[in-house]
């Protein structure tokens, strides 16, 4: 696909120019309702997540410096580093398939960047300055206290909203509980914590107040990606080439062929990061069918059929796919998102089914086997145990192979909730029915008669005498 970019963008102004400033028209229309919809429904979830329980667990929460995460309420560590690793793969994946095929829907439509810039921060400057026409007249005009009251007034709830923002954010880093304690407790008591408040907030505002669309057109590297992840059986927000052209002014008498498109620009004064949408695929462009909605609205004007600009791949925008071509866009489509739907499945398959109980069990350093005068031989053991559940656990040792049996050097048999615990334990085996220097074992941890985790490990002493 060829992707060009905007020429108006920073990325391709000399290096000491001006920053060509977006103001962008107050979108509306069906699918920016629908937008809305997605967007309001996102940023509850966003403000929820960290703070609704499941099991006394945070529903989602990152810790990264406890090592600590939760996922829908079950909480992982580092033992569970191979369902992490297989989530970052699906990611990935995600990223890879989900773009080639249905373009950059995610960044119009789901991005926390453009949820919180479109459906919070710029709405409020519409509230505060009016439309783009009247925000370009106030900055551009003299310095009034009209003018300073209200940059005074949008960039303090700008402030406001952020620090909320840096809250969420730090509630999903450390947890909504520590989160509150540091809100509460004296400020001296969590200088760390307070400094990082102040800090995510202010960076928080200065990308929402001046950085803006650049984080989409330049600094996001997924935005970046666009030009090796789109080919041409991809759908992205395009215009219909083959319709609208030659482009022209309707005017009463004028009996020159002309496209669809009458040359409103409306799709441009529309677009948040400032393209013409018209000139073909751009980085810049972040599927927010803004240009989509204002377009069909002249088209209704017009009595011209919707979806000038919609969602087309570039064979449809030009007017040149054929049935072949559709039939394969489709396969590819389908197959696709099966298998981001199977990956997602084995996802979920792998948090729900994991193990309530982790435990490793290993030799004790610099141990060997060791013989007692009752025939037996024994091997020395550390074993750690960690109870990933928000309930005390009792549990006992199991041994599951047979012949081999299990003494505990420090005996517990209790786990508080996520806790863990050292245990030192000997197994134990009959030395005239050993076979072989090294003989595979397992121990089971059973709790109310369930097995939780089942260790393995390897048992040495020399083999009878044949």
């Amino acid at each position: 696909m060829g992707i060009v970019v905007n020429e108006n963008s920073k990325a391709n102004q000399p290096e000491k120019s001006k920053r060509n400033w977006i103001y962008a028209k107050k979108p509306s229309g069906k699918l920016y309702n629908y937008r809305q919809v997605v967007g309001y429904g996102l940023l509850l979830f966003f403000f929820l997540a960290p703070i609704i329980k499941i099991n006394g667990n945070p529903f989602l929460m990152f810790n990264v410096i406890e090592r600590k995460f939760s996922i829908f309420g079950n909480i992982f560590y580092p033992q569970d580093f191979h369902i992490f690793l297989f989530g970052m793969l699906i990611v990935l994946v995600c990223i890879v398939l989900f773009t080639a095929v249905y373009g950059r829907v995610w960044c119009g439509w789901t991005c926390p960047q453009t949820i919180f810039m479109e459906l919070i921060f710029r709405r409020i400057e519409y509230l505060i300055e009016g439309d783009w026409t009247q925000q370009k007249k106030l900055n551009e005009g003299p310095d009034t206290d009209a003018k300073a009251w209200k940059k005074v007034l949008k960039h303090s709830i700008f402030l406001l909203i952020s620090f909320i923002i840096s809250n969420l954010f730090l509630s999903y880093l450390i947890g909504f509980d520590a989160l509150v304690k540091i809100a509460t407790d004296p400020i001296d008591q969590h200088i760390v914590g307070f400094i990082s408040i102040l800090v995510f907030t202010l960076v928080f505002y200065f990308v929402f107040a001046y950085v803006r669309e650049i984080v989409c057109t330049s600094i996001c590297p997924y935005g970046r990606m666009q030009g090796v992840l789109l080919d041409d059986n991809s759908v992205t927000v395009a215009y219909h080439v083959a319709r609208g052209e030659p482009r022209g002014k309707v005017r009463k008498g004028d009996t020159t062929p002309k496209g669809d498109c009458i040359d409103c620009s409306l799709c441009v004064h529309v677009c948040p990061t400032g393209i013409d949408i018209r000139k073909g695929p751009q980085l810049e462009c972040v599927s927010c069918t803004a240009c989509i909605d204002a377009c069909d609205a002249v088209m209704e004007k017009i009595n011209k059929p919707k979806r000038l600009i919609g969602f087309y791949t570039m064979a449809e925008a030009e007017g040149t796919e054929t049935e072949q071509i559709g039939k394969k866009r489709n396969t590819r489509a389908i197959i696709y998102t099966g298998i981001l739907v199977v990956l997602m499945g084995i996802f979920g398959f792998m948090i729900f089914s994991r193990s309530d109980l982790d435990g490793r069990m290993l030799r004790a350093k610099g141990s060997t086997y060791q013989k007692r005068d009752d025939g037996t031989v024994t091997n020395l053991y550390s074993l750690e145990i960690i109870n990933k559940t928000s309930k005390d656990v009792d549990f006992e040792l199991v041994s599951k192979t047979p012949g081999v049996t299990i003494q505990v050097v420090n005996p517990i048999s209790h786990l508080q909730r996520e806790g863990n615990a050292k245990i030192s334990v000997f197994l134990i085996a009959d030395q005239a029915a050993i076979e072989q220097y090294k003989t595979d074992v397992e121990v089971d941890i059973v709790s109310e008669g369930k097995v939780l985790e089942t260790m393995e490990t390897t048992f040495i002493a020399p083999p009878k005498k044949k």
